[in-house]
């Protein structure tokens, strides 16, 4: 079992989660990326195209572009299709804003890079607390 030690938003409280990876090597914009109705990754470049975020831990390095993204965040949450975590390698404003409002745990800057560590469809557990983020990939 791998650990590492990371970052977690403080707005979330103390929160453990456990479930399935589905990892983007490459930067997302959740504009245009991700159907917030759905859940599935739409971008038609993307190598996870097709692939669901809902109930999985998506992780990606971070976001980028419109600053729409945390609506469709928010969306997501409201939708029932949100993830059920997101592991970035660092953090930007919209992801961390989207996450905070839609209640949805991120974790982020860890002592290892994460996009190394958790190949698709690995079983990990997060956990959050005080700000601190423990990842586990089992």
């Amino acid at each position: 079992m791998k650990r590492m030690q990371g970052k977690g938003l403080r707005s979330i409280g103390k929160v453990s989660i456990e479930g399935q990876a589905v990892v983007s090597a490459t930067p997302i914009t959740f504009l245009g990326f991700i159907d917030a109705a759905s859940g599935d990754v739409t971008d038609p470049d993307s190598p996870i195209c097709g692939q669901s975020v809902a109930g999985r831990v998506f992780v990606f390095p971070r976001g980028i572009g419109s600053t729409v993204g945390p609506y469709v965040l928010v969306n997501l949450a409201r939708n029932g299709k949100a993830p059920l975590a997101m592991i970035n390698r660092e953090s930007d404003q919209g992801t961390v804003a989207g996450a905070s409002v839609a209640g949805i745990p991120l974790a982020y800057d860890f002592d290892a890079d994460p996009l190394e560590q958790i190949t698709h469809g690995s079983q990990v557990r997060l956990t959050i607390d005080a700000g601190r983020a423990e990842l586990e990939i089992l």
